[in-house]
């Protein structure tokens, strides 16, 4: 018979634990929280020193009389709820359920769920830390009053389904602030002017660089034809050569932020859908004659830490597979990101380095397998040897003019051969080679390049790069950032559009409200400083009612002069020139959850509603009589099909183009590769870059 209890969160987890565990030990889940506070009401006292008036989550009633029963059946009940704020408050609220004494060692953490990571972890079990569980209190308290107080106000002068939150409403702000950047943005002009060059039968390009001595920028055409007739001909000699060897040091291993956003970029998730696959790895995977085994370890961190054993498997493995060279002479350690990070936990790594990702491929799906790659290649090359590059810089003379040409090649590949970290706008680093020139050399010009350009606007926010400036401002943490933009979505004040955010009129409306009744919800170091206050709590160095209280004062105050002074707002509906197909009345653009959409005037009357269809100007490849027009997924996501659907069901989640295959004549599409946009032909394999498409339509 079992004498002990254990609760955990997940059934998945509980499986795992239990194999783990033997049959002294009975392991349940309580599927996540139990109690919370109540979605009719406020539930916080504020007379009252701001205390929360806890219910039971319903729904739960069966799984917590299981879990009290079961209680009542053994000697001892460990609480092994994850290793955060939520899972402190999660056993907090299982021993207030079940009437355990907190102060007792019935709280029991670990990392990663390996076997030996759990049976450690029931070797020194301890009593529940009432500084996380405050530290998540004042959160929950905090956000519950932000939100209930403010939404209603929203609901009642603007409309019904609004809300406010201290991180939602700052990734809003920033969102149209960028907007706002982009649209105020004034191109320059600028010019460059590339030499295509041959010596022998090598080819390689330099760019101007000066004239006279002196570094020269090009802003006009006049100034590029100016530079142009100081040449001498076709004839370049080379100058000056300067080589040096430059070195790579890898990337951290992950945290939550940066997993995200590399995930984002080369596996093309969601936040969301990382920290969902993320938990499915932790919690553990069926590997057959092993067993059911944690892959990963906890998700929810912000700490680069790794155990010392971790790193030592790691550098064995290195130096066995990969060669001395590979493992550099001392252990690679890395510190925090930035002041705010929480050390708590290590950073995201395989709980084994021997389980390389084709040992687990046949046991996982593809987006676990492929998750697990990026989590397994990142935290081995963050312990390997720096890679080394040399580096390439030659001046080449023509008259007064220099044009430099850059080149690089890789010496020794070190971290590079695992893995190599993403950007942001998808170039990859490859060897830009030279001819080996010498000072004296000559060299030919095929081609004198002049090309105009203009500066850019800052880039939209993508996911990844939201996660990022949020984190480089201490807004949120590890477990806000996904739940975040999934919000800010679900509520319609930003809309993905090709993978970037843009505002919507309700985003930018609220926003502007905000800002003028609740500016510190929106001040980004505010909200910062508030995220360093609940921090200490964590720490015991604040008392969580304190720095409520303290926060409530100035709010109260402007909660009220908002009651008072903001003004009722209309949403008026949009006119359009559609004519609705059941009723005959004029149809008017809504918003809606995935953005505007076309809705009879006449509703409730009639409910008539259509998609906005937008025309792509090509001819279905399929029916060959429809046209290709973009349509959006019930998720929102955008895809490309026939309308003359359902007659005709052809669809395409790449966008098609009206020039067709100049091999095949086949439907081309646009992809992004490295960063660029290509087409690429949907029936043979020629591909091109999109700009030839241009010239060639031209």
């Amino acid at each position: 018979m079992a004498d002990s209890l254990v609760i955990v969160e997940s059934p998945a987890k509980a499986k795992t634990i239990g194999k783990y565990l033997g049959s002294k030990f009975i392991v349940k889940a309580s599927m996540g929280h139990i109690r919370d506070l109540p979605k009719s009401q406020i539930g916080v006292e504020v007379e009252n020193g701001f205390q929360p008036k806890y219910i039971t989550i319903r729904g739960k009633g069966n799984v917590l009389k299981e879990l009290r029963d079961a209680s009542k059946k053994v000697k001892k009940v460990y609480l092994a709820a994850d290793p955060d704020r939520e899972g402190e408050a999660i056993a907090w609220h299982l021993a207030h359920y079940l009437e355990l004494d907190e102060k007792e060692d019935c709280r029991v953490v670990f990392n990663e769920i390996t076997k030996q990571a759990v049976k450690d972890a029931f070797k020194s079990p301890r009593p529940i830390d009432m500084d996380l569980v405050n530290a998540q209190q004042a959160r929950r308290v905090l956000d519950r009053l932000v939100g209930y107080k403010i939404s209603p106000l929203l609901w009642k002068k603007v409309k019904k389904g609004l809300s406010a939150g201290r991180v939602q409403s700052v990734a809003v702000k920033l969102i149209n602030d960028r907007e706002n950047e982009i649209n105020a943005f004034v191109p320059e002009e600028y010019w460059s002017i590339t030499a295509h060059l041959t010596q022998g039968k090598a080819a390689f390009e330099a760019k101007f660089h000066s004239v006279h001595g002196e570094k020269k920028e090009l802003h006009s055409e006049a100034e590029v034809k100016e530079v142009l007739a100081q040449l001498t001909g076709a004839q370049f000699t080379v100058g000056e050569v300067k080589e040096k060897e430059r070195q790579r040091n890898p990337s951290p291993p992950f945290i939550t932020s940066s997993l995200q956003q590399e995930a984002a970029r080369k596996l093309n998730f969601r936040a969301s859908k990382t920290m969902q696959i993320a938990q499915q790895l932790y919690e553990g995977v069926d590997l057959g004659k092993e067993g059911t085994v944690g892959l990963i370890t906890y998700m929810r961190t912000d700490s680069t830490r790794i155990s010392p054993v971790a790193q030592e498997e790691a550098r064995e493995y290195i130096e066995g597979k990969y060669g001395n060279p590979f493992l550099p002479e001392t252990p690679r350690v890395y510190t925090k990101k930035n002041a705010s990070a929480q050390d708590a936990h290590e950073a995201i790594r395989p709980t084994s380095v021997l389980r390389d990702p084709e040992s687990v491929k046949a046991f996982t799906s593809k987006d676990q397998f492929r998750l697990y790659k990026l989590v397994w290649e990142r935290f081995v090359s963050s312990q390997m040897s720096s890679a080394v590059l040399d580096t390439m810089t030659v001046d080449l003379q023509n008259g007064p003019a220099v044009f430099r040409a850059n080149g690089s090649k890789l010496k020794f590949p070190g971290f590079m051969k695992v893995y190599v970290e993403g950007n942001d706008d998808g170039t990859t680093d490859e060897d830009r080679l030279l001819p080996p020139l010498a000072v004296g050399d000559k060299a030919e010009s095929k081609d004198i390049e002049p090309k105009q350009h203009f500066t850019q606007p800052p880039p939209r926010f993508t996911e990844a790069r939201l996660v990022r400036a949020l984190e480089e401002l201490g807004i949120g943490r590890p477990s806000t950032y996904a739940p975040t933009l999934e919000t800010i979505q679900k509520r319609n004040y930003v809309a993905l559009e090709e993978k970037k955010f843009t505002p919507t009129e309700l985003g930018e409306l609220v926003i502007q409200l905000m800002e003028e009744f609740f500016p510190e919800i929106l001040d980004v170091e505010f909200t910062a400083n508030m995220e360093g206050d609940l921090d200490h709590v964590e720490e015991g160095m604040q008392d969580w009612v304190n720095v409520i209280g303290e926060f409530y004062k100035s709010f109260e105050q402007r909660l009220a002069v908002a009651e008072e002074e903001m003004k009722e707002i209309e949403i008026k509906d949009e006119p359009s020139d559609e004519v609705c197909d059941k009723c005959g009345s004029p149809m008017v653009y809504k918003m809606g959850r995935f953005g505007k959409f076309l809705a009879c005037s006449g509703f409730p009357n009639c409910r008539n509603t259509k998609p906005i269809i937008k025309d792509t100007g090509v001819t279905c490849p399929k029916c060959k009589e429809g046209q290709i027009v973009e349509r959006r997924s019930k998720k929102g996501r955008v895809f490309y099909g026939c309308n003359l659907y359902p007659g005709c069901d052809y669809v395409s989640w790449d966008k098609p183009v009206a020039k067709p295959c100049p091999s095949c004549g086949g439907v081309m599409v646009e992809k992004r590769v490295k960063g660029e946009t290509q087409l690429n032909c949907t029936v043979c394999s020629h591909s091109e870059a999109a700009e030839e498409a241009e010239e060639a339509a031209e």
